[in-house]
């Protein structure tokens, strides 16, 4: 698999009976998967102690194009909880394939932003932002790496709740708005970035910094962060 030289476990899949109730149509009908998550990987036994010391995991996501009665094929969505210093955990993304469209929005929904990346580009969810991931290609797969904290589970609930995020992406090109939520401001584009100058998060390759503590204990720590990650979802 593109961006992975070693042996992959089963993969956990995404159906469509799954990802229904997050639709814009949640009548549309598939019979293939959705999408494939391979958790908690290393290539070799000491990068898997090494992020289970530190309380960290490597994914990988495989999203085939897919459009779904309209609606370009996405990830369920999630918000993460937050840590004993009372910050929302982050995470780090990497596109090894394809392109990704990263629609983040903010726990009290006064910010909606797109992050559209290409392959190489690492992307990091701030604290107190939910997410999904879409794939806007008709014909190439979205293959993308994840380093997160293992210190909690993430959220499915207000996205399953809300019937989906608070814009659907259409293969129009049009982001629609989700009817279930209440007033949502316009969606903000912002390019891929980890910061500037001393507000700075390593940028990658993600699977490079497998080792480095002080390169992804932000992930773990945001608290300690806080300045790098106000500049993250800037203009």
């Amino acid at each position: 698999m593109l961006g992975w030289d070693g042996e992959l476990p089963p993969p956990a899949v995404r159906t469509m009976e799954e990802m229904r109730p997050v639709l814009a149509d949640p009548s549309c009908t598939c019979d293939d998967p959705l999408y494939f998550m391979y958790r908690d990987l290393a290539k070799s036994d000491p990068d898997w102690r090494w992020l289970h010391a530190h309380h960290l995991r490597y994914d990988l996501t495989v999203i085939p194009p897919r459009s779904l009665c309209g609606e370009w094929v996405k990830t369920k969505g999630h918000y993460h909880p937050a840590n004993n210093a009372g910050v929302g955990y982050p995470e780090m993304y990497e596109v090894l394939g394809g392109e990704a469209h990263y629609l983040l929005q903010s726990m009290d929904l006064t910010d909606v932003v797109m992050i559209p990346a290409r392959a190489g580009d690492v992307v990091i969810i701030p604290p107190g932002y939910g997410h999904i991931s879409i794939n806007p290609s008709p014909e190439t797969v979205l293959v993308m790496s994840n380093i997160v904290s293992t210190a909690f589970e993430s959220e499915y609930g207000e996205y399953e709740s809300r019937h989906g995020a608070a814009y659907f992406e259409f293969n129009s090109g049009e982001l629609r708005k989700n009817p279930r939520y209440p007033a949502i401001p316009p969606v903000r584009n912002v390019r891929p970035k980890s910061g500037n100058g001393d507000h700075r998060i390593s940028k990658g390759p993600l699977y490079s910094l497998i080792g480095d503590a002080d390169a992804l204990a932000f992930l773990n720590h945001p608290e300690e962060y806080l300045a790098v990650f106000s500049v993250l979802l800037n203009d």
